[in-house]
């Protein structure tokens, strides 16, 4: 039987072309219309955000922009789709439960988003972020309606100050992926705010969802065994293939918008610094040289080694070197193709097995019913998050 990894012979535009440019023109919506201004740092209206499918980069982008020293990085907060749904916008909420979101949020910003949450471990604080920030007719809450009434919006953003401020900073920078498909929503609520969307190679991605939940043999040691076993679970090239079409597809309608800016994982691997100065000034602020010294952690292809830094030339491509079948590419691309050609993502001659690819499709069905009952408590709205996730 022939070997089930495909020869893969160099798949990016030509050289004429930065790598991960491509026609992206091809694929942009709308005119462009006016940025709403940027406020001065530590200004309540001064947010920013970190968002695209999951393992296309975030959380590099992340540790890049903390190094900042006015911008601070939180990390997966999640409060969109798991404690907010559209539904909440205009549903104000009560002095005790803004304590209860607040504690939460900072349970999660303190404790990391994979913790077992322990209810009212930080009540006090939440409680004088609460009195101080919300319910004191000033604070962050003054700027959201006016109308002296306290939504979850405002506790997501009273605690993002919050933390920010206790790093010494000034501008807070929330990174959560799934953010994606709460772009408008998120524009909509902060209408000043401005939204980074990392975009990566669907094939890229599907190496580092394959092997995600090896991370707490790599380092990731926050990682229990039963968050192991869903992150396995989560794995299949259908799944994950659909969802990269999906988290592209709700950042399309965005592409032309001036306070939406999109970046490759491979522009920022190619030119890192001259990327970086791009997404520095989209922010409103000045390069720093330190920005670029990123310690090496978080991939899912190799060891943390947290005593090197700098950005890695060869995590671009490693999905050409191996880790992924012939089945598990045709699938990707014949599922992302559409959007995978306009961005320069070129396609190979992948040649699977056809008894391969009919096994993932068998498979597709039960394997997505067991994601979706390992993941039931992560979504406050279920319908309306599949739909969003599944929209590709």
């Amino acid at each position: 039987m022939a070997s089930d990894t495909p020869s893969i012979p160099p798949s990016r535009i030509p050289d004429s072309e930065p790598q991960g440019a491509g026609n992206r023109d091809a694929v942009s919506a709308g005119p462009a219309a006016a940025a709403a201004p940027l406020p001065e740092p530590g200004h309540p209206d001064r947010l920013t955000f970190i968002v695209g499918n999951s393992r296309s980069g975030t959380t590099m982008m992340m540790r890049i922009i903390n190094n900042h020293p006015q911008l601070h990085a939180l990390s997966e907060l999640h409060f969109f789709e798991q404690l907010w749904s559209p539904a909440d916008a205009d549903k104000p909420i009560g002095h005790d439960e803004a304590v209860r979101l607040a504690d939460r949020l900072l349970h999660v910003s303190r404790e990391g988003y994979l913790t077992r949450y322990q209810a009212d471990k930080y009540r006090e604080e939440a409680e004088a972020l609460v009195d101080g920030e919300l319910f004191a007719g000033g604070g962050t809450a003054s700027t959201a309606r006016g109308n002296g009434k306290v939504y979850g919006q405002d506790v997501f953003r009273a605690v993002a100050f919050v933390e920010t401020r206790r790093a010494g900073k000034l501008i807070p920078c929330e990174k959560t992926p799934q953010n994606v498909f709460y772009i408008k929503e998120i524009l909509e609520l902060y209408p000043h705010a401005r939204i980074l969307n990392m975009v990566r190679d669907p094939r890229g991605v599907l190496l580092s969802q394959k092997r995600k939940w090896k991370r707490r043999k790599m380092g990731a040691h926050f990682i229990t065994w039963r968050e192991a076993t869903r992150l396995r679970i989560n794995y299949h090239p259908v799944t994950i293939s659909r969802l990269w079409n999906s988290s592209i597809g709700a950042s399309l309608p965005f592409e032309a918008h001036p306070q939406v800016k999109t970046v490759h994982f491979e522009d920022i691997i190619d030119d890192a610094e001259n990327t970086i100065r791009g997404i520095c000034s989209f922010f409103g602020v000045d390069f720093h040289p330190d920005m670029l010294e990123v310690p090496h952690l978080g991939s899912s292809n190799e060891a943390d080694d947290p005593n090197k830094t700098g950005i890695k030339k060869d995590r671009a491509g490693n999905w050409r070197k191996g880790g992924l079948n012939a089945a598990e590419v045709h699938i990707c691309q014949g599922m992302a193709g559409k959007y995978m050609k306009p961005m320069g993502y070129q396609l190979i001659d992948a040649r699977p097995n056809p008894l391969m690819v009919a096994g993932y499709w068998i498979s597709f069905p039960f394997k997505l019913a067991l994601a979706l009952l390992v993941n039931l408590g992560r979504m406050k709205n279920i319908v309306d998050t599949l739909k969003r996730r599944l929209a590709g």
